[in-house]
This record gives C-alpha cells, sequence and structure tokens, in this order.
C-alpha cells in the first residue's frame, strides 16, 4: 500500500474514532427533558435519539466496539506506515504519533465539543448509531450476558436509586447553574424532604396552645377568638389533656351575632395522631376529614401541641402570612457583639446565624439551652458554647423566653468541637 493510501486511512479511523468519542459524549450529557420536547414538536432525529437513550447499554456497547475498532486500526496502520519509513524504531515513533494524535484530534477535542452541546451532538449521531447498533447486535447481545454475568458474579446492584442526598446535591447545582432560581430551588428541597418530616418537628406546643373550655360561657369564647383573631379553638374538658373538639368562628357567629346553639353543639370532632406520623400521612388525613388542625398526643394520651393545615403547607412553601399575623422579631441587637433572642427561634436558624454546628434533637432555640443547662433553667443562668456566652435572660412557666447571646473572637474547629470548662459545668446543672 502506498504512503498516501496509509495516510488516507490513518485519518479515516481518526475521524471515526472522533465521531465515536463525541457521541459517547453527547448521550451521557443530554437533557433527556429538553430532547422529549424537541421530539415532542415533531423532530425525528431526536426521537431517534431518545429511543436509542433509552437503551443505553446496547448504545454503549455499540459505541465501544466502533471506538475500539477504528483505534485499533489506526494503531496497526500507523505502525506498517513507519515500519516503512523509519525501519526499526518505526513501532516506537508510530506509538509516540498516534498516540498523540488519538488523544487530541480523536478523544479530547470532540469529546469536549460534545459536552457544550450534547442534545445537538446526539440528534447528528442518531441515524448512523441506529445503523451501528444493528449491525453490531450480535455483538451487544455477547456483551450483555457478560454484563449480567459480572452482575451475578459482583452481585451488582442493577437497582440502585439516587439516594435524598444526592438528589438534593442535583438540585443545589442545578440551581448553581442557574436554570432555576433560588425560591424555586428551595420549594424543590421542601418537596423532597417533606416526607421526612414528622408531625413532632412542626407541632406548636401544649404550652402555646389557645384553647377554651367546654364549659366556658359563650363571651369568655368570644373574648377568646377576638383576642388571638384564630378561626377555631381547641375544646378541652377539665383540662388540656383531654380534647374534646374544636370550635369554628364561622359556626360560632351567626348572621345576627353569636350563635344561640350549645358549645357542644357546635363543636367538630377532633383528629388525633402521635408525634411520629409523617406529615405527608397527615396531610392525607386532614384532606379526608375536611379538618384543618390536627392534636398530637403523646404515648400516655396526653396533649403534646397541635398541627395545622398551614403548618403543613409552610414546610412546603414557606412562611404564610395573613392580616392578622404579626411579625415575630427573635433577634433585638443590643451591642456590636450582643444580642437578645426570644428562645421560640428555631434551632437551625440559630445555627446558621452563629454559624454552629449543633448536635441535638432539639428543635427550639429554648429547647436546647435547657439541654445544655441540664435542668429547669433560672434567670441568670449562663453556659459557652464555641465563641458563644449564651446567658438566660427571662423565663415563663419553667422554660427560657428570652437568652442574651455574647460572641467572643472566634475560635478553631478543634476549639468548637470540644466542650468547654463553662459548658461542662452548665450540662452538671451548676450557674457559672
Amino acid at each position: 500500500m502506498s504512503i498516501p493510501a496509509y495516510v488516507f486511512c490513518i485519518l479515516l479511523c481518526i475521524a471515526f474514532s472522533a465521531f465515536f468519542s463525541a457521541t459517547e459524549t453527547g448521550f451521557s450529557s443530554i437533557n433527556h427533558t429538553r430532547l422529549k420536547a424537541l421530539a415532542d414538536k415533531g423532530n425525528k432525529k431526536a426521537s431517534l435519539a431518545l429511543q436509542l437513550a433509552d437503551d443505553y447499554d446496547k448504545l454503549i456497547s455499540t459505541i465501544l466496539i466502533g471506538n475500539n475498532i477504528v483505534n485499533i486500526a489506526a494503531a496497526s496502520l500507523s505502525t506498517m506506515l513507519f515500519v516503512q519509513l523509519c525501519g526499526d524504531i518505526g513501532p516506537t515513533v508510530s506509538t509516540i504519533v498516534i498516540t498523540v494524535v488519538v488523544l487530541i484530534f480523536g478523544e479530547v477535542s470532540p469529546k469536549s465539543v460534545a459536552k457544550d452541546s450534547p442534545e445537538k451532538t446526539a440528534m447528528m449521531a442518531a441515524p448512523a448509531m441506529n445503523v451501528l447498533t444493528r449491525v453490531f447486535r450480535p455483538l451487544t447481545y455477547l456483551f450483555s450476558q457478560w454484563k449480567k454475568l459480572l452482575s451475578k458474579v459482583l452481585k451488582a446492584d442493577a437497582k440502585a436509586k439516587v439516594s435524598q442526598e444526592e438528589l438534593l446535591m442535583l438540585v443545589e447545582e442545578v440551581a448553581q447553574e442557574g436554570s432555576i432560581d433560588q425560591n424555586e430551588s428551595a420549594l424543590i428541597r421542601n418537596a423532597i424532604e417533606f416526607n421526612e418530616l414528622e408531625a413532632g418537628d412542626i407541632l406548636t406546643h401544649r404550652v402555646d396552645l389557645e384553647a377554651v373550655p367546654l364549659d366556658a360561657t359563650k363571651q369568655e369564647v368570644a373574648a377568646c377568638f377576638a383576642e388571638t383573631k384564630f378561626s377555631r379553638l381547641l375544646v378541652y374538658e377539665e383540662n388540656i389533656d383531654h380534647i374534646v373538639g374544636v370550635i369554628h368562628q364561622k359556626d360560632f357567629y351567626t348572621g345576627s351575632g353569636i350563635t344561640g346553639k350549645k358549645l357542644k353543639d357546635i363543636i367538630t370532632p377532633a383528629i388525633f395522631v402521635l408525634k411520629g406520623e409523617k406529615i405527608s400521612a397527615l396531610l392525607r388525613k386532614l384532606q379526608k376529614a375536611k379538618s384543618h388542625v390536627a392534636v398530637v398526643v403523646d404515648e400516655y394520651g396526653g396533649t403534646l401541641g397541635i398541627v395545622t393545615m398551614e403548618d403543613i403547607l409552610e414546610e412546603l412553601v414557606g412562611e404564610i402570612w395573613d392580616e392578622h399575623d404579626e411579625v415575630t422579631h427573635f433577634v433585638t441587637q443590643t451591642a456590636n457583639n450582643d444580642c437578645l433572642i426570644d428562645c421560640a427561634m428555631d434551632l437551625d436558624e440559630f445555627n446558621d446565624m452563629f454559624h454552629l454546628h449543633v448536635d441535638s434533637d432539639m428543635v427550639s432555640l429554648g429547647g436546647w439551652v435547657m439541654e445544655m443547662l441540664g435542668r429547669v433553667p433560672q434567670k441568670g443562668d449562663q453556659f459557652s458554647y464555641a465563641n458563644l456566652t449564651v446567658t438566660v435572660t427571662d423565663v415563663q412557666s419553667h422554660h427560657p423566653t428570652q437568652v442574651r447571646v455574647t460572641v467572643h473572637a472566634p475560635v478553631s474547629s478543634d476549639e468548637e468541637a470540644a466542650p468547654s470548662d463553662a459548658e461542662n459545668a452548665a450540662q452538671s446543672g451548676k450557674t457559672l
């Protein structure tokens, strides 16, 4: 074979190598949603590319077979060419030259181009790959059987699914790329984490409940409605641990004023759930019962708190405000490194505010303060955590309602991880 013929055949093999490399990257990087949208608009190449992508194992086997054939052919032809030109050192020269050429023109360059426009690359390659998958069908069948054998030997999990953590990371990456905004990202993350939340995670605690006794006068009930601005009130018998139902404002007030019916006749039954109930299941229960409030009980049947339909929806869409809601300011800055914080503040928000990694099962700041002190707090109790000094400034009904947080110079990560002497003292129940 003449030298021009060798060169032509080698260049042809390099071109095919570039085609297979670009096709592999294109199909592995395609956006299926974008491709489906094009297919729905009547793009035949997009439809064909989707069909090929649906059987990715067969497609990748065809690509690898074709790529290896042309790369080996290019190496063989190059060796024969350089033996003619260079004699005994021909194989060495051939190895160096063909490696560089294939790497640059057969691998890196085409893959870089395909990565930037994967859908376009996949659609351009789809007709040729459709033919090649048919040509190489016997070989791809043998490889598929070999893959099944390897899967059995290595006990590979063919049904492995994307974990929640991986899905959340994917959402974060998409948000950083700008494909979705932060609001959409937050909504998707909330939806993913929705099934993991339990009633105990979002309940309004019993100490914050507004309820009226069953034997309350109508004037007392009306005063409670006016003071709280709530549309529903819990009704209990004897004490808060014996909830008997819910009064709806629209049932209490009629067109002519307060209803003439007795309270027990306008009470609707309450839904009772355990604190471990998933809020996704609780939402379905509330919808089925056409109710907006569920009472959360403990293992002894006592009232822990309530969960409303609004509480559940806020876990998906964020805070919902109406004209009667009052904006709660949890933090009051008193100095550059000193502030007063309401103990009702969510512990996660406290962590974010001070860049901490508090490991606690508590939901609120007040719960964490009691956990750190190891006893019922008193006004003036304090403890240290990381670079913070936390001082209890107000206590009501045996639980802290406000703390003063003083920020000191930042500490190293090792110092933050290790509890201070003050913290150990606080956990032992001592006041500093």
